[in-house]
């Protein structure tokens, strides 16, 4: 199970981190609205394709990928994956992607958006799954490299 990956991820580093469970956080507007946060609080998670290789980049949920500034960060087009490729990739169902618990290990990045907030909410391996976790920590945890690749 998805939200069990997640799980045993903070336990195998150290805890502290509880998982949220609500009716449904499968979009940035209803994760908002269940968690009473802004929607820039929800991290969301971009899993993107690169010729034959995945990456994910996590930005503020009110945020938007500007697609130069991608293209300029990575020399390649942002490409979504197929939708099983995601599960297939990840472990985590689209609605649920997020950078722990991976089925296999995978590139992160931190938007600079992210920065704006303390603390975040990122998808916890399912649709009705979050975690309130602070932005250092998020980067220290999933050892991410921040970028510049969304919208002004």
């Amino acid at each position: 199970m998805s939200v069990q990956a997640v799980v045993e991820f903070f336990q195998q580093r150290g805890g502290g981190v509880e998982i949220l469970t609500f009716e449904d956080t499968s979009t940035v507007a209803k994760a908002a609205a269940s968690l009473g946060v802004t929607p820039g609080e929800i991290a969301k998670s971009l899993l993107f394709k690169i010729r034959d290789d995945f990456m994910m980049v996590l930005m503020a949920g009110d945020k938007r990928l500007d697609n130069r500034k991608f293209k300029d960060a990575f020399q390649a087009k942002a490409k979504m994956p197929e939708i099983d490729e995601v599960l297939a990739v990840t472990g985590h169902p689209v609605g649920g992607v997020c950078p722990f618990g991976l089925k296999q290990p995978l590139p992160i990045y931190l938007d600079q958006s992210l920065r704006a907030y303390e603390h975040v909410f990122p998808a916890a391996g399912a649709t009705n799954a979050a975690v309130k976790i602070k932005v250092d920590e998020l980067a220290e945890l999933t050892e991410a490299k921040w970028v510049d690749v969304a919208q002004a």
